[in-house]
């Protein structure tokens, strides 16, 4: 669908654009035995358990490969999910043509609202760039390089074609490993009202909704790692004859060390950038 094509060359525009594959080891597996019964409620509760532990430091990764390039975006920080505030510290990779690398780029995650610092490309460094995630054909599931925490475990809420893989060890924490697959639109459904309308914007801008994931959860049921592949088509310029392209985002989400102290302050409305910047929904 070309909704999402230009959602992502906006992106790059904004230098947090990601393009996809594969994943990351989730540590030594240990055994594989039969799927519980309640797996797959455990995955769908995994959000409310995540709102109860209250707050947690993450870890991203953002994966993406097209046309035999490849781009990984990674960041770090801490969510509340109570709160559903977040702060990131996203680092870019060098450029294509082989340009010195960005600065990393500070992002605040907030209901609708995506900030960012040092966005760079005529954004003065003192000021902040402010995006309205509900707005973006993505639901800002890839565009700011980072998939929300807690929008990544809504997703689960429409998880089924639950099973095991495994008993690991992930952080030094015995996990269960669960493969499955969501849907971006039935989630949507599904969501709490804080996320609904990003997921509902996704539903529509992504060519295909269905999501496979791993999802790690402890013995507690909190969710330790998730992973999940996005699909979208990146279109065929116009005149071609070329079938549209498909392209898979890889994004992987870790909580760890939860209970962190999380202190979110947003920008001033002094400090966001007015000026023109690469729209984010395209021409």
């Amino acid at each position: 669908m070309g909704q999402l094509s230009r959602a992502t060359a906006a992106a790059v525009g904004l230098g947090l654009c990601a393009l996809a594959v594969a994943g990351c080891s989730a540590g030594e597996a240990v055994e594989v035995d039969s799927v519980p019964a309640g797996s797959r409620e455990a995955l769908r509760q995994a959000v409310d358990t995540l709102v109860a532990a209250g707050s947690s430091k993450v870890r991203t990764s953002m994966e993406t490969a097209s046309g035999g390039t490849k781009v990984v975006i990674k960041g770090t920080g801490s969510f509340d999910y109570a709160g559903r505030r977040g702060s990131l510290r996203v680092v870019l990779p060098p450029d294509a043509a082989g340009a010195a690398e960005h600065d990393p780029v500070t992002e605040l995650l907030t209901p609708g609202a995506l900030y960012m610092k040092n966005r760079g490309e005529g954004v003065p460094a003192d000021k902040w760039v402010r995006v309205d995630t509900t707005r973006l054909p993505d639901g800002n599931l890839v565009t700011g390089g980072v998939t929300d925490p807690l929008v990544a475990a809504e997703l689960l809420r429409a998880a089924r074609e639950v099973r095991q893989s495994g008993v690991e060890t992930l952080d030094g924490v015995r996990v269960r490993h669960y493969r499955g697959v969501t849907d971006i639109a039935e989630a949507a459904r599904l969501a709490s009202p804080l996320v609904r309308a990003e997921l509902a914007a996704a539903a529509e801008g992504f060519s295909v909704t269905r999501v496979p994931f791993d999802a790690w959860l402890d013995e507690d049921g909190r969710l330790r790692k998730v992973r999940q592949r996005f699909t979208f088509g990146n279109g065929g310029g116009a005149g071609t004859r070329s079938a549209p392209a498909q392209v898979t985002v890889v994004s992987t989400t870790g909580m760890y060390a939860f209970g962190t102290p999380v202190r979110v302050t947003l920008p001033r409305e002094t400090d966001i950038y007015t000026g023109k910047i690469v729209s984010a929904t395209g021409p």
